[in-house]
């Protein structure tokens, strides 16, 4: 009888079976992707060992997590099966809970009930489960964690093998007499290597087809060794200093194995039951650190007043694996003297760095406005590359500098030195400022007001280029902008200039009580004035006075000769007032646009003006020059900075009687003759030629081996090889210092008579 179809003395029994088939098919679904689970954690194990730890532990808690649930499944109450079933059933009129209440507790109404539940309960286990369970949630998570379990064995680190396999060729291992033992003897029949790079290198495991080879610094080496028998004791490993027991392989009785993570070059060799092998080399590769190589811009840029205030980066960067992270650090400097602040700023260029690059261009746009600079402020910047080792290099420091054509010269420097020339800088910046201000708002203006703002930025520039000419030897012309231009008797006396050193600046107010020429020049002005004709009544040598100082007479008339000026200074001065008249003319016509170059070119001019005829007059004391650091700062030029060097003669190392009485050893042997002790010596000479071998494998290996086999061959009493005796003594000579060269004596005389001078000579 069905439990579904049970009497009313076991109500109970109904709900008890739709609990069992709930909790037998929820078991089943949670199952699947417990198992998939299981998978993803046994793939991780094989292929992953340094998680093998954290595999383990998680193992162990999602065990625990899968015992807890269905524990909780099969131990689900009655009372909370029933309210199910009346969530999920209407038809049972939420009447569920009198199948677990027995019949003589029942009134009438109620038994009537529970007979009607126990008729509908088959019925509705006919349409299917009483309690549905979602299969496809669990069933899609059970897919993702098999296709997670999946990429991990795909993605594994270096396709690492499992402990006790034997991939590759065997390596060919020599051994010394191995061919005279006899055949029951145990002996090493093969020998495998399989070598494991860091996982940060992304490289694959590979297996070596010779028993000397190189790999990365920080690879894990296995030796895989099988014998022919198991002896007494397991193979011995000697690598380098270390001695490193084979373990045997579960379940392979003849293998042996034995790991080793490596991070300098050594050499090793193996020993089984009596058995040496040669020394063969382990040539360690440490990882290199990133390279860095800035192509532009150069170690100094200027950047010149009227130029974009922006200097572009490009760097080069490679790497022997691969580039995880750069960045470039700039260190703003403002201010002068002692007020100088500095700031740091950092930007990241590792956006470029996606998927770890060995060789790759980084740009970056310094912005030096963005970055808070101003003019003559500097930024120092250079560049750090990280490579997937988390191995650091910097770049060399780089200097960008913002040109400042606003400097003041101090009043010390007005005593020092004669400057000949105009330099009202600010004015002609001004002039420039106020043009760009314009053309900013000209789209916001209305015509007549753009046209008046630039008449009156054109007066200006008049009034500028009338000042300079003023140096070139031209007279005021009133005429020209007459109209704009205020009355003189109007205009304000000019305060001399304080922090300039140029003549209109330092003009001091004229007297009203100077006397005035007819031609607009005061008596006292400091110059002659040369076209003043001389008096009916001067006397007879004034004609010859006259002509001696016409060469040092100012003549207003004449502007080639009213100045002082070099021709080269004058030549850039005539084309500074030339630029000038071009953007007042189109000033005037209410085109500042077009001015705006010509304004440009007058301001690069008068500095190079500037720069041409500044002289310095040396007052007192000595006045150091200035250092041109354009051109020396970041040069690498080291003349005469050089320490000074101190040099002594070291004293032999102490291996040289090591070395010098196995070469007596192989002198004897080459003469037949074996010493006592001769083995001991040439193991002794052994370990100093093993040292060198490290760091020149290819040239010292060999004598090595040669030197291996005859210190066996001794102890042996077996006959040596003597071809093998020159190899080693030329390996052991090389490890001796070199003599002192000696000079040779000169040749003595030839006759007897030379002779006796010479003797008297010397007494």
């Amino acid at each position: 009888m069905s439990p579904l179809t049970a009497t009313v003395s076991a109500p109970d029994a109904a709900l008890r079976a739709a609990h069992q088939a709930w909790a037998t098919r929820r078991t089943l679904v949670l199952l699947v992707p417990s198992l998939a689970v299981a998978a993803l954690l046994l793939v991780t194990y094989l292929g992953w060992p340094p998680l093998q730890p954290a595999v383990l532990v998680a193992g162990t808690v999602a065990a625990a997590g899968l015992g807890w649930l269905l524990w909780r499944i099969w131990q689900c109450p009655l009372e909370q099966v029933a309210r199910r079933l009346n969530r999920l059933h209407p038809e049972l009129e939420d009447s569920a809970g009198l199948l677990l209440r027995p019949g003589t507790s029942l009134n009438l109404l109620e038994q009537l009930q529970q007979e009607r539940l126990l008729t509908r309960l088959p019925q509705l286990s006919a349409a299917g489960p009483l309690l549905p369970v979602r299969v496809k949630g669990p069933m899609l998570i059970a897919a993702t964690v098999l296709v997670l379990a999946a990429l991990a064995w795909w993605q594994r680190p270096n396709g690492s093998a499992p402990v006790g396999a034997a991939p590759g060729k065997p390596v060919p291992v020599r051994f010394e007499n191995q061919s005279a033992l006899p055949a029951s003897a145990a002996r090493i029949l093969e020998t495998r290597l399989w070598v494991v790079p860091p996982a940060y290198t992304r490289r694959p495991a590979l297996a070596p087809t010779e028993a000397s080879f190189r790999c990365m610094q920080g690879s894990r080496v296995r030796w895989t060794v099988r014998v022919s028998r198991v002896g007494k004791t397991p193979p011995l490993l000697e690598l380098g200093r270390r001695q490193v027991r084979l373990r045997p392989v579960p379940g392979r009785p003849t293998e042996f194995v034995a790991e080793a993570t490596l991070t300098a070059s050594t050499l090793y060799r193996l020993r089984f039951v009596g058995q040496v092998s040669e020394e063969y080399a382990i040539e360690v590769q440490p990882d290199q650190a990133p390279t860095i190589r800035l192509i532009t811009p150069k170690a100094y840029t200027l950047v010149e007043f009227g130029r974009p205030p922006q200097v572009a980066v490009r760097a080069q960067l490679q790497d022997d694996f691969g580039l995880t992270r750069a960045r470039l650090v700039a260190t703003i400097a403002q201010g002068q003297g002692e007020a100088v602040k500095f700031r740091e700023v950092a930007t990241d260029l590792s956006a470029a760095l996606r998927g770890q690059p060995t060789t790759i261009s980084v740009q970056h746009l310094l912005r030096l406005p963005a970055l808070g600079l101003t003019y003559g402020d500097e930024v120092y910047f250079y560049l750090q590359a990280w490579d997937n080792h988390q191995q650091l290099t910097r770049s060399d420091t780089y200097l960008v500098q913002w040109e400042d054509t606003t400097v003041q010269e101090s009043a010390l420097d007005v005593s020092l030195g004669v400057n000949a020339k105009p330099a009202y800088f600010r004015s002609q910046r001004q002039i420039i400022i106020d043009t760009e201000k314009l053309l900013a708002e000209q789209a916001g203006l209305p015509a007549p007001t753009l046209l008046e703002r630039a008449n009156g930025i054109g007066f200006d520039q008049k009034i500028l280029r009338m000042r300079y000419g003023k140096f070139l030897g031209e007279e005021a012309d009133e005429s020209i902008g007459g109209a704009t231009r205020p009355p003189v008797a109007d205009e304000p006396a000019e305060e001399p200039g304080l922090g300039s050193v140029v003549a209109e600046d330092h003009t001091e107010a004229e007297s009203a009580t100077t006397p005035k020429l007819a031609d607009g020049h005061s008596a006292d002005d400091g110059h002659d004035h040369g076209h003043t004709p001389p008096s009916p009544d001067a006397p007879a040598g004034a004609a010859l006075t006259a002509e001696l100082m016409e060469p040092y007479m100012h003549r207003h008339d004449d502007s080639e000769t009213a100045d002082f000026l070099e021709p080269a200074v004058k030549a850039k001065l005539q084309a500074v007032l030339s630029q000038m008249w071009e953007a007042e003319l189109r000033l005037r016509t209410g085109r500042p646009r077009e001015a705006l170059p010509f304004e440009y070119r007058a301001l690069r001019l008068l500095k190079q003006v500037q720069q041409q005829t500044r002289a310095y007059v040396k007052k007192a004391g000595f006045t150091p020059p200035p250092m041109p650091e354009a051109t020396t700062r970041l040069t690498g030029d080291l003349a005469g900075t050089a320490a000074p060097r101190l040099r002594r003669q070291v004293d032999a190392p102490p291996r040289q009687p090591v070395v010098r009485a196995a070469l007596r050893v192989l002198a004897q042997l080459r003469e037949q003759d074996r010493p006592a002790g001769a083995a001991a010596a040439l193991d002794q000479a052994g370990q100093e030629l093993a040292r060198v071998a490290l760091q020149k494998p290819g040239r010292y290996l060999g004598a090595l081996r040669e030197l291996r086999r005859l210190s066996t061959a001794l102890r042996a009493g077996q006959p040596i090889a003597e071809p093998a005796l020159p190899g080693i003594e030329r390996a052991l000579t090389e490890l001796l210092p070199s003599a002192p060269v000696t000079p040779p004596h000169p040749p003595g005389p030839g006759n007897r008579l030379a002779r006796r001078y010479l003797q008297e000579l010397s007494r």
